[in-house]
């Protein structure tokens, strides 16, 4: 805005004014002081705009993620769109000309109500976005660019706002070095208080509200954050220069150089990288530097996910721990700008960053896994978020220190005088959000799938240095330092080859046992690792011969006998109770048995199969073919890989049988294939008299987790029941059982079937997991709706809106109450009259079988 009173506030220090203008300049820099006292609370401002931002982030992640899947490929395309919008706000707001005509508070806090209307109009009209995605959705690639075009609807406008709030903001200081150092401290309080949004989102709104009230939250940091911005806008000068360093500049002119105070000599060396040539280097080291901190944050997360056991508490713990990092390492960046060569100082950030990122490489493959620690010891989940909070902290805490450092010193290494502020940070944001996108994507759907994590490290390594070649070359070739400038490149490109090549690989022990992994040590044998795109996969064999199959960090299927039976009556059980089943859908391939269980039934025509992972399939085929009947290689099959829920809610394909073995619900995103809307999702695309059965897990967990699992269930297909894959009488794992609509089982009908000749392949496949004849599958009957509604009267519904369950099953994930919850459940168990019909002989049978010893 140039007001007069701006024009005195920008007037060059160096020059003598007329008598007048000193007296004017002395007004001016009264002014200008005056203002200053406020640069605390714009600091407190702009940390509330960053807490908003981060809560507003994890709910429309968490809401979009129902629309369009939460596939690494609909996550990418997400990822790039929100980073994408804070990219154009930034590019956008310096080049609007109106916006300079508005003093920068007042439009700072019209951005902050725009943030916040968006933000309450994405709540309430996602489910309208959803309507329209779902109707036109299909697969491949036109897929993926409408999932694309679906994510631009929603979270374009207000990440453009967020993205234009930093740029607006800083018209109000103008770029002497102490206030480029105060944009620094700025973005660094941003991040702060992105920090603090990251854990209250994930930690209190969303565990104990819901989405709606963590919008509504966030929208009234925004409403109160554009109150306070609008009373400060009517107190002060639509921009300040901060005059008392401009008065330290004139003072240090005026001196010779021997005889400068350090301070001045620190001053004037910070004056030096004003008006700096050649910002295009800069321009490309904080890009590269972007894309290196969301790169490694993909690689890093993915990581430290299989140490710590991948909950939604686990996610914003590392997500905290790299903000925070970001937001200390901007303030140190901001302070140190104004007393060194901020170019150089850049560079020696990108060089350190090559060995810091070696450092969390080396940490996370040879040290974090060994580190003495049972997180298993205690049930307490604060415990165990101090511990993994302090680990997180100890891997990442000094290469996201100087990525937050390179931002105030990529700030001053090309700030200008006479330069607009707003475009001054527009395009250094802009350059390194754009490289952030590249980064998100490049690693999470290209190089991590295609090469690992170990090239994804050793690749960051070796575009740190690179970055560092960049920008220190630029600043020592023009001062004729060539020769240094050589050298300089030599020693970075060979210590960081050097550095890359001392990575190894993640322990394949990490890969299969996770957070277990110091209580599983050297207690199996790895036959196979590998990465693929949404997750990793091993296969073992334990120390009593028993293979199992791993998906990242937790065995998801095994040989073992227990988990052999369960696999397949989930297979079996409603297969044998479906009066003329022709197709099913199999949600999750896991080891295969489940699916392998349809290929022996003889009217099956279509096995679908919903699989997220591309990389299991063919792995699991390979080692446990003879366990899952070659399923994948059967003609009767087609496998879709894609997000589970997405798939059911977007087919228009109907089916006999649905059956699902998800991952634990304390995996974050797993909880959106329990909850109510995804079970009706499930009802509406069974056929008349289909069935459909879910897996429940007991062990690690807790009853209110177990509660809400069978209570949503149960809401949808009343008269459901449960059935038993017990030890010995003790309580392991549980399945439940709904039918559309709920039809009669008779024991007699089953029994024929399993005589014939025709069902012999699957009476032998029963005997295989200890089941003989129908009574003995039937025996597995553990309670049904009507008897337990007592027990669940408590229970909290597992919503879309909330997702309650993952909140609740993260918290249960040390315990170890399986017998306790199996106990609870057969108090109310009584013999189900109204729902099993047969001969007196198999009846009663049946009733001795369900009261014995070990049932």
């Amino acid at each position: 805005m140039r007001t007069t009173e701006t024009a005195a506030l920008r007037q060059p220090s160096t020059q003598s004014p007329p008598s007048e203008g000193k007296s004017t300049d002395k007004s001016a820099n009264s002014t200008s002081i005056n203002a200053a006292r406020y640069l605390p609370l714009l600091f407190l401002l702009f940390a509330g705009s960053g807490c908003a931002a981060l809560i507003y982030e994890i709910v429309w992640y968490q809401l979009l993620q129902l629309v369009i899947g939460s596939s690494a490929i609909s996550l990418g395309v997400l990822l790039a769109t929100f980073m994408g919008g804070l990219c154009l706000g930034s590019i956008a707001l310096p080049r609007i000309e109106k916006a300079r005509g508005v003093h920068p508070l007042r439009l700072y806090a019209l951005i902050e109500v725009g943030i916040g209307v968006c933000g309450i109009l994405a709540l309430f009209g996602m489910p309208l976005v959803d309507f329209v995605y779902t109707e036109a959705v299909g697969q491949g690639m036109p897929a993926i660019l409408l999932r694309a075009f679906v994510s631009a609807i929603c979270l374009l406008p207000p990440t453009i706002l967020m993205g234009a709030s930093l740029p607006a903001l800083s018209r109000w200081l103008q770029p002497t070095p102490r206030g480029v150092a105060w944009l620094g401290f700025l973005y660094g309080g941003n991040t702060a208080g992105a920090v603090f949004g990251c854990l209250l989102a994930g930690f209190y709104l969303l565990r104990v509200f819901d989405m709606t009230v963590a919008t509504f939250a966030a929208a009234a940091i925004n409403f109160a954050i554009a109150l306070v911005s609008l009373a400060l806008s009517k107190r002060t000068p639509a921009q300040i220069a901060l005059q008392s360093e401009v008065e330290t500049e004139t003072a240090s002119a005026a001196v010779p150089e021997k005889q400068k105070s350090p301070k001045q000599k620190r001053t004037a060396e910070a004056l030096s990288t004003l008006n700096s040539p050649s910002p295009l280097a800069v321009y490309f080291t904080i890009a590269l530097s972007g894309a290196c901190a969301l790169g490694a944050e993909v690689v890093w997360t993915r990581l430290l996910g299989l140490l710590l056991g991948a909950t939604v508490y686990t996610f914003s713990i590392i997500l905290a721990a790299f903000l925070f990092g970001l937001g200390l390492g901007s303030a140190a960046g901001a302070r140190m700008s104004r007393a060194v060569n901020a170019r150089m100082a850049l560079g020696w950030c990108q060089l350190l960053l090559a060995i810091a990122t070696a450092w969390t490489a080396w940490t996370i493959s040879k040290s974090l896994p060994y580190w003495p620690i049972n997180p298993l010891l205690s049930t307490s989940p604060w415990f165990t978020f101090q511990i993994d909070l302090a680990r997180v902290m100890w891997t990442i805490f000094p290469a996201t220190f100087l990525w937050g450092a390179s931002f105030p010193l990529a700030l001053a290494a090309i700030a200008e005088r006479d330069e607009d502020s707003a475009h001054l940070v527009g395009s250094v944001y802009a350059w390194n959000t754009a490289g952030a996108i590249v980064g998100a994507l490049a690693f999470s759907m290209i190089v991590i799938p295609g090469a690992g994590t170990l090239v994804s490290e050793r690749t960051l390594i070796i575009v740190a240095a690179l970055s560092a070649i960049i920008v220190l070359t630029s600043a020592l070739w023009p001062a004729r330092k060539r020769l240094d400038a050589v050298a300089l490149i030599v020693a970075a490109l060979v210590g960081s080859t050097y550095l890359a090549a001392q990575i190894s690989d993640v322990p394949g022990e990490l890969i299969a046992y996770g957070r277990r992994l110091m209580t599983s040590k050297g207690r199996s044998q790895i036959l196979y690792t590998g990465e693929g795109m949404n997750s990793s996969i091993a296969v073992s064999r334990w120390d009593d011969g028993a293979l199992q199959f791993h998906v990242s960090g937790k065995v998801e299927a095994s040989t073992e006998s227990y988990d052999m039976r369960l696999q397949r009556l989930l297979g079996h059980m409603p297969a044998l109770l479906h009066a003329n089943p022709h197709s099913v859908l199999i949600v999750g391939f896991g080891a295969g048995v489940t699916s392998g269980t349809f290929v022996l039934h003889p009217q099956m025509q279509r096995i679908v199969i919903c699989e997220m992972e591309k990389l299991i399939p063919p792995v699991s085929t390979q080692y446990f073919g003879n366990e899952n009947y070659n399923v994948m290689n059967d003609q009767r099959t087609q496998i879709f890989y894609d997000d589970a829920r997405h798939f059911v809610e977007t087919t228009r394909e109907k089916f006999d049988i649905i059956t699902s073995d998800p991952i634990h619900p304390w995996v974050k995103g797993s909880a959106t294939l329990y909850s109510r809307e995804y079970f009706q999702m499930v009802k509406d695309h069974l056929n008349p008299g289909g069935i459909v059965t879910q897996w429940v897990p007991l062990y690690e967990s807790d009853p209110a987790t177990v509660k809400s699992e069978i209570a949503t269930f149960f809401d949808v297909f009343p008269g459901g029941t449960l059935w038993a894959n017990d030890i010995n009488g003790e309580g392991y794992d549980i399945f439940m059982l709904g039918q559309a609509p709920q039809g009669k089982i008779d024991v007699d009908a089953i029994q024929s079937k399993l005589y014939s000749p025709e069902y012999a392949r699957v009476a032998q496949s029963l005997r295989e997991v200890g089941v003989r004849n129908a009574v003995d599958l039937l025996a597995t009957y553990s309670g049904q709706q009507q008897d337990l509604q007592p027990w669940l009267a408590d229970a909290q519904i597992n919503r879309d809106r909330s997702l309650r369950l993952q909140y609740l099953a993260g918290m249960a994930v040390n315990v170890s109450d399986e017998a306790g919850i199996y106990q609870q459940i057969l108090r109310y168990k009584q013999f189900p009259v109204n729902l099993i019909t047969g001969s007196p002989e198999n009846l009663q049978a049946l009733v001795l079988a369900m009261h014995a010893p070990n049932r």
